[in-house]
């Protein structure tokens, strides 16, 4: 290395250190507010004073037509009661799935090897306690899982079905985390 690349390269790591203790600098403020309420533990203690394990064993999770729907609903009980007993509702979240299978790898045949089962999740929370039982967080979720096709039916069945259960237990996953970040704000 000559003694020019070696001055450049002394050059721009001191650039680099520079910027990196300027960003650090930049960010201190909004750090430091971080302490003050700006930003809480997600699983922690809510807005309103209860636990967030508290507040979800307080939705009421209507049921969900079919086995897919069946099984992510049975995913969200389980997460938010741990098996327990539900606490009286605060809240009703209400589900609407669409399934879709996609064919992948297909051959010159028409016989696909592979295909991907995709679920969409439309999903409202509605406020019990109101008298207008007005809805305040809705949105959707999606999830997809790919599976292996084979000569026998059966083991087609179960990969189907292995696909359908991940792409729920996402979709579960999906919808308790955006719930824990409502209710955590929301008194």
């Amino acid at each position: 290395m000559s003694s020019d690349d070696a001055r450049m390269a002394q050059t721009m790591s001191r650039r680099g250190l520079l910027r990196g203790l300027s960003l650090l600098l930049a960010l201190s403020p909004a750090v430091a507010g971080c302490s003050n309420g700006g930003f809480r533990p997600l699983y922690g203690t809510t807005a309103s004073g209860a636990g967030m394990q508290e507040r979800l064993a307080q939705i009421d999770f209507a049921p969900i037509p079919g086995r897919v729907g069946q099984r992510i609903r049975n995913e969200l009980i389980f997460e938010t009661t741990g098996g327990g007993n539900p606490l009286p509702p605060t809240h009703r979240l209400e589900v609407v799935v669409k399934e879709s299978v996609l064919s992948t790898l297909v051959t010159n045949e028409g016989e696909a090897l592979g295909q991907i089962y995709a679920i969409q999740a439309s999903f409202r929370l509605i406020d019990v306690k109101s008298k207008d039982k007005k809805v305040v967080l809705q949105g959707t979720s999606h999830a997809r899982a790919g599976f292996e096709r084979f000569q026998s039916i059966y083991s087609n069945v179960r990969a189907r079905e292995d696909a359908e259960n991940r792409a729920a237990r996402t979709v579960a996953d999906d919808l308790k985390t955006r719930l824990a970040a409502y209710l955590s704000g929301a008194a």
